[in-house]
């Protein structure tokens, strides 16, 4: 197994014995049902990039070159425009429709707002050692300009280590089982936008930590938790699996594409799981 399944078996493991059941829960399944989570707290993991420990699960399949379309639509081309996401390739987001074609003032919008991306390279640039190098999408101006998804994966910071570019990033809660677990969507999308940036001030990809503060799993993903369990026992391989950005150094971020990324050594587990969204 990876980094990442031996992280996520450990954690589904944490939440089946150790979580609790949440009371009066927000999301609904698409039959109005509630949808429960068992959770826990305080959740940490972390990956040495330039030690080729990327963050990606091999027990399921994931949908890698989505979830890095979606971290375009946030920070490379930032947008809060449901078009303009599905023309970027990017179609989850529908659900989350506020009624006027877009996702509220969130994610995109807000990084397009402040300018974020770009302060952000522009002080690794010029102060590459300074302490305040942080992209925080929880503003209180925007949350209560609009209705709309709070950020889940709201805030990262960013710290040069010599020729490294470290980064940790935060998460208010986290679906382990279909997007914030260990080698998911959000730990790819992330570590590939540090692979981003990195190349961008010139910097090596360094060591990415995901820290989220309440990780869940749904009543109704239970049964495929398990499954990924006994995928586990069966899973002989150790290899690692690497994310290549095939890029330059100092290149303009924005002209970064998909065809940029190359994924190799991933052989993910078959069948694909299926899993009911709480909306």
């Amino acid at each position: 197994m990876t980094k990442a399944d031996k992280y996520l078996v450990s954690d589904i493991e944490n939440i089946l014995q150790n979580g609790y059941k949440d009371i009066d829960p927000r999301p609904r399944y698409e039959d109005g049902t509630p949808a429960h989570t068992i959770s826990v707290n305080h959740v940490m993991r972390k990956y040495d990039l330039s030690k080729g420990e990327f963050p990606i699960c091999t027990l399921r399949k994931q949908a890698w070159k989505t979830g890095i379309r979606e971290i375009f639509t946030i920070y490379k081309n930032p947008t809060n425009n449901l078009k303009e996401m599905e023309e970027m390739g990017v179609t989850w987001w529908t659900p989350w429709d506020i009624g006027d074609g877009t996702i509220g003032q969130r994610y995109g919008a807000t990084v397009k707002r402040y300018d974020l991306i770009d302060n952000l390279i522009k002080d690794i640039k010029e102060d590459p050692y300074g302490r305040r190098k942080i992209m925080s999408l929880w503003q209180e101006t925007d949350l209560r300009e609009t209705p709309g998804l709070a950020p889940c994966a709201f805030l990262t910071i960013w710290n040069v280590r010599g020729e490294y570019l470290d980064m940790c990033m935060i998460q208010r809660s986290g679906d382990m089982l279909t997007a914030s677990g260990a080698g998911g969507i959000n730990e790819i999308q992330y570590a590939a936008l540090l692979m981003m940036i990195a190349r961008a001030t010139g910097y090596e990809p360094g060591v990415f930590t995901h820290f989220v503060a309440n990780e869940q799993i749904y009543d109704r993903h239970v049964d495929n938790a398990h499954v990924l369990m006994e995928r586990a026992k069966a899973s002989a391989s150790d290899k690692e699996p690497t994310l290549v950005l095939k890029c330059e150094k100092g290149v303009d971020i924005k002209t970064i594409t998909i065809d940029d990324f190359e994924m190799r050594d991933y052989e993910p587990m078959e069948p694909q799981l299926k899993f009911e969204l709480g909306i």
